[in-house]
């Protein structure tokens, strides 16, 4: 693959198994090249996201999957995602990323950088889903975070949690290779089920944590109204969506991922925008980990502020 143009913009499309309400079309600079940034909601239409991928792969200079995982990576290995495989086929020779790159190396980086803004040690930390999320989750141990790990919970409906890392990713060894294999809609919420909240048992899991962190999706569809106090630390947040946790309650929020006119990047999104600048397909982790100290990309914070005789508001 010869390197991209420098006289024309770069196209990066995320097409997500995710609702089209979330739909935008971003312009950003990154590394001195002009990027437009879209994402395409399929409302969980897996036959549909395939169609889009054939429909854009010359036109675009690199895919971001959004909704899913292309495999999963704990605890260095890795578990395959069938669905996701057999779906970025339709791609062609357009490379896809999934943002499982970002997620090893700049959500890991993010939580050390946050320091100054949140002491992790000692933190009680719910983390609904570790298993795609494996960097920030190891970063927030490292950092002396107390976890409680939700991925049998709020993945698979069962009432189990885990607080230590190498205990739960024997248990993902076991349990991971047959969970691949489902269709993505029976563990993970897609299409108009992001935008619906599930009020039950798992409401307790988040009474005692401190932080609330990983997955906005899984975050806003199980979180309690009342979040008295909390701090979010999460990505893929929207403005109205920093509002309505300010009003719920929440302390502080911070995004792993740069906040684009109101929006925090999807990492799948922001991955692609790195392949295409490369120019010269997949990156290995050590090319995305440069590419990102380069582009010198930082946390967002956002505090929610009280402020006399009105509602909460969002001040950065």
């Amino acid at each position: 693959m010869t390197a991209p143009d420098p006289s024309r913009p770069l196209r990066v499309v995320s097409v997500s198994l995710g609702s089209s309400l979330r739909d935008a079309v971003l312009d950003m600079v990154l590394l001195d090249r002009h990027i437009r940034l879209e994402r395409v909601g399929v409302n969980g239409n897996v036959r549909e996201a395939a169609r889009r991928f054939e429909e854009l792969r010359d036109e675009v200079d690199a895919f971001g999957l959004g909704g899913t995982d292309l495999f999963l990576e704990v605890a260095g290995r890795k578990y395959a995602i069938r669905e996701s495989a057999r779906l970025v086929r339709h791609a062609g020779l357009t490379p896809v990323v999934c943002g499982i790159g970002l997620k090893h190396t700049l959500e890991r980086q993010a939580v050390k950088v946050l320091t100054k803004d949140v002491a992790w040690s000692g933190k009680r930390v719910l983390l609904p889903s570790a298993v795609d999320r494996w960097g920030m989750a190891e970063g927030l141990s490292d950092a002396g975070a107390e976890l409680t790990i939700g991925d049998l919970a709020f993945l698979l409906g069962l009432p189990l949690g885990f607080h230590d890392l190498k205990r739960f990713a024997s248990v993902v060894s076991v349990i991971a290779p047959v969970v691949t294999q489902f269709p993505i809609a029976w563990i993970y919420p897609t299409g108009a089920k992001q935008e619906s909240r599930v009020m039950g048992w798992r409401e307790r899991w988040f009474e005692d944590a401190e932080v609330l962190a990983g997955d906005w999706h899984l975050l806003a569809r199980y979180a309690p109204q009342q979040l008295d106090g909390k701090i979010v630390l999460t990505n893929t947040t929207t403005k109205s969506n920093l509002e309505d946790l300010a009003k719920r309650g929440v302390q502080l929020v911070a995004t792993t991922t740069p906040r684009i006119e109101g929006r925090s990047l999807p990492t799948n999104l922001l991955e692609a925008a790195f392949v295409a600048l490369a120019g010269r397909g997949l990156l290995s982790r050590e090319d995305l980990k440069a590419m990102v100290q380069e582009a010198a990309l930082q946390p967002d914070v956002w505090r929610a502020v009280p402020a006399p005789d009105r509602e909460p508001e969002l001040q950065a």
